[in-house]
């Protein structure tokens, strides 16, 4: 059973030596690690002893699928250090196994010159919104509007909000990136689908082979990742056996805290799950 514990165990790292951490895996998937948790480690490796600095961009590129039955091991290569900007490359493996490799920019906070973000939209209530199959006492998961994403039949815009939370999470500011930032993973290729009769995420890996090529997230303001939080997709594109999405990321109150953007491969089944 997947407790809130699990996802707090899977992003504390164990130092097993200079700059090299390993963790266990969370959520498994289809037979690999689920991308958003390589991402969440690879914030928490960054952050680790950069005492008053927080992840302002993570860009990751998905190498090769990462076995559920084995635990990571994360490899971290400063490249800069500054006292307003750092930044530095995380390397995640199982063995000889390369899976990911991402850049975090590192940043503090400056007093305000601008300020603005982007309009929250009317997703309506959370606890009104259609429960996911996906969703959990730990990780709350619900579609707005009563989308049915794994409906081949239905189709709607490439638009798709999703309410989500983590029950019980610390409100500790790099553990609220790390899990906002597995959150962002799941739902951009789902959204790409919506517009396309007979496609759906029931199908993926079943007669559909998906997978995250790339992810950018972008963080703006602090997360609480034990509250609501509203995760606005669109796909603006998708063609040629990929695709791409887009997204912003709500408080509950309507603060813009963080946006993302998703590079995706979407095609006929044609080898194992988890091969790109």
């Amino acid at each position: 059973m997947t407790t809130i514990q699990t996802f707090i165990d899977s992003m504390t790292l164990e130092s097993i030596g200079p700059d090299t951490y390993t963790a266990p895996n969370a959520e498994p998937g289809h037979n690999v690690v689920f991308g958003g948790q390589l991402m969440g480690q690879s914030i928490m490796a960054a952050v680790a002893g950069k005492e008053g600095m927080y992840a302002k961009t993570l860009h990751i590129v998905f190498a090769r699928a990462a076995k559920p039955e084995l635990p990571v091991e994360i490899e971290v290569e400063p490249m800069h250090g500054g006292r307003t900007f750092a930044s530095t490359t995380v390397t995640i493996r199982q063995g000889d196994r390369l899976c990911t490799r991402g850049i975090v920019l590192l940043t503090t906070d400056d007093d305000d010159l601008i300020s603005h973000g982007e309009p929250m939209p009317d997703a309506g209530d959370p606890l009104d919104a259609t429960p996911s199959k996906g969703s959990s006492d730990a990780w709350e998961i619900r579609y707005a509007g009563g989308v049915d994403i794994n409906d081949p039949a239905l189709v709607g815009p490439a638009e798709l909000d999703v309410w989500t939370r983590f029950v019980g999470a610390p409100t500790d500011p790099a553990m609220g990136q790390a899990l906002l930032a597995f959150a962002t993973d799941g739902f951009c290729i789902a959204t790409a689908m919506r517009p396309h009769e007979g496609v759906g995420q029931s199908l993926a890996h079943r007669t559909i082979s998906t997978g995250v090529i790339s992810h950018t997230i972008t963080f703006h303001e602090p997360v609480d990742a034990s509250g609501w939080m509203l995760l606005h997709n669109t796909s603006p594109y998708a063609g040629r056996g990929r695709a791409y999405g887009r997204g912003d990321a709500f408080s509950a109150d309507g603060r813009h805290v963080a946006s993302f953007v998703q590079d995706s491969m979407i095609r006929p089944m044609s080898g194992p799950p988890g091969s790109l």
